[in-house]
């Protein structure tokens, strides 16, 4: 067998396997990369409550889901006491988060297959509404974690995803509470929706 043979032989697995790792992107996409203000801002609110965290269509992985709720709990509640501790105007913002799409690889998925398990990705929303049901923001937020990352360090990665929209999702409230100015969606040109 000559070398050419043996080499293309040698080869064929790796680019197999390169191959299958791209097309484990995640088909998850932000519609953009910033976030418009929201109708007016936060501090105009008495009360500001946040709801649990569910999936948009009612089922997906609860695991996932649960680490984006404590990580929201836990980056808003020193704002959220002090913000609440106003005299109450009768106005309520009510902000639900909302999980509208999720491809999450578990740890056991890592270990067994590592990047072949392919990218992970999450859209969060938060809808901000007040109490008489106007809508007052929508913002979007997104992150992933790429195959090969989140691959060799066995779902760190994956997990990191998780924290990171949901510090997203918090600093956008932070950051609108004083003045309405919107924020990123953590999107970039790389994974926007086509216009």
């Amino acid at each position: 067998m000559n070398r050419f043979i043996k080499g293309t032989l040698c080869a064929a697995p790796l680019l197999v396997a390169a191959m299958a790792i791209q097309g484990c992107a995640t088909n998850i996409k932000a519609s953009a990369a910033v976030n418009p203000p929201p109708a007016e801002a936060f501090a105009s609110y008495g009360r500001i409550e946040v709801r649990p965290v569910v999936f948009r269509n009612g089922a997906g992985n609860a695991a996932a889901m649960l680490k984006i709720e404590q990580n929201i709990k836990h980056d808003l509640a020193a704002s959220l006491a002090e913000w609440n501790k106003k005299p109450n105007n009768d106005r309520t913002l009510i902000i639900e988060p909302v999980v509208e799409e999720m491809s999450f690889k578990s740890g056991a998925k890592r270990v067994f297959l590592g990047p072949l398990a392919g990218s992970s990705g999450v859209l969060l929303r938060l809808n901000i509404r007040d109490n008489m049901g106007r809508q007052v923001a929508s913002p979007e937020f997104f992150q992933r974690a790429n195959a090969m990352a989140a691959g060799w360090t066995f779902g760190v990665h994956d997990n990191l995803m998780l924290t990171r929209v949901a510090n997203l999702s918090t600093n956008y409230v932070k950051n609108n509470y004083a003045k309405a100015v919107g924020g990123p969606t953590g999107g970039d040109d790389a994974v926007l929706e086509p216009k």
